[in-house]
């Protein structure tokens, strides 16, 4: 199954009050490798960006006008997510919004107990600590010089690095000929019996003197 870290960006911070989704970013990776298929949106969110919301994205109402509404690009993102497993950092709060921009078109709602969420991940291996996406970076030293403003698409990127992080696997890139037994737990290496052998003659004259050397040592008490 292939995974999707998804983000969104809001004209506020609850759905209940009437905020809206004005961004939305999904990365496609398989087995935490990118395929390189992003869905990225810009979203007209029909409302006015709250100051609170603009001054962490910085999406003004006037550059945000005449973009898409979300209801012409919501087919292509179910399309885009559809069998495939979400990751999420804080699940309720992009889940929610989704939810309530579906069911303004009357599009089936998401089930977010099929969601990974990042940010349960964190606490429950670091409850003492933040674990918002930036001080999670910091703690996995994951370069953030780019996060001047919160961008969605930026985020997914960060997030695909934070979680390979939290379930403690290396970066994935390369894959080796191993033979993984998940009953006895081990790897076990497959290796060629096929190799060419080289016999080298010993000269007579070499055994003559090897045979001499051990009569003459065995005798000898080196203790």
């Amino acid at each position: 199954m292939n995974e999707i870290f998804l983000d969104t960006e809001t004209t506020g911070l609850s759905p209940n009050d009437g905020d809206r989704i004005l961004e939305i970013a999904c990365i496609e990776t398989k087995d935490l490798i990118p395929t390189k298929k992003i869905f990225h949106k810009l979203i007209n969110p029909e409302r006015k960006v709250s100051q609170e919301a603009f001054k962490v994205h910085g999406f003004s109402n006037d550059f945000l006008q005449d973009k898409q509404k979300f209801k012409e690009i919501a087919d292509e993102l179910l399309e885009f997510i559809d069998g495939k497993k979400l990751i999420i950092h804080n699940a309720p709060f992009d889940i929610g919004f989704l939810n309530s921009e579906l069911k303004k078109i009357n599009k089936k709602v998401l089930d977010i107990k099929k969601v990974d969420d990042t940010l349960s991940l964190a606490r429950s291996k670091f409850p003492a600590s933040s674990n918002s996406l930036d001080n999670l970076c910091k703690r996995f030293n994951i370069d953030i010089s780019r996060r001047t403003k919160h961008n969605a698409l930026l985020d997914c990127e960060l997030l695909r690095e934070v979680y390979i992080n939290l379930v403690g696997q290396k970066e994935p890139s390369l894959s080796f000929s191993a033979n993984y037994n998940p009953e006895e737990n081990k790897i076990s290496v497959k290796s060629s019996r096929n190799r060419e052998k080289i016999v080298i003659e010993i000269d007579p004259e070499e055994i003559k003197k090897h045979n001499n050397f051990l009569k003459s040592n065995l005798k000898k008490n080196f203790f």
